[in-house]
């Protein structure tokens, strides 16, 4: 693995996050530490690791939003891990505003289906 690099986002909510990530087929775990190049290790609030061994993670960050863990060097050189990380953050988005708008709506009911 080569150096774990931490990208910010905008994703706040960790439950959240681990309801997208269980719908993108992944079985998220809370807390731990992810494993970088020779022993560096990163605290992280919630982590998955994906068929390929990787492992992803998210840690809290001092403004309260939830910063992407992971050998970005190989994030970079897969399109098909970019392409989870945009459909577990497009879930995220969709399950957000569908949220907002049930409690703006009171009594309606909203979801997402896959």
């Amino acid at each position: 693995m080569s150096h774990l690099s931490i990208l910010p986002t905008v994703l706040r909510d960790a439950d959240r996050l681990a309801a997208s990530l269980v719908a993108a087929g992944l079985e998220p775990r809370r807390g731990g530490r992810l494993e970088g190049f020779a022993g560096e290790q990163q605290p992280v609030d919630l982590q998955v690791r994906l068929a390929d061994g990787q492992r992803l993670g998210w840690a809290r960050q001092a403004d309260g939003s939830l910063a992407l863990v992971g050998d970005l060097q190989r994030i970079s050189r897969s399109t098909r891990l970019q392409a989870l990380i945009s459909a577990i953050t497009r879930r995220y988005a969709a399950e957000k505003a569908l949220a907002d708008a049930a409690r703006q709506l009171g009594n309606a009911q909203v979801s997402v289906s896959s």
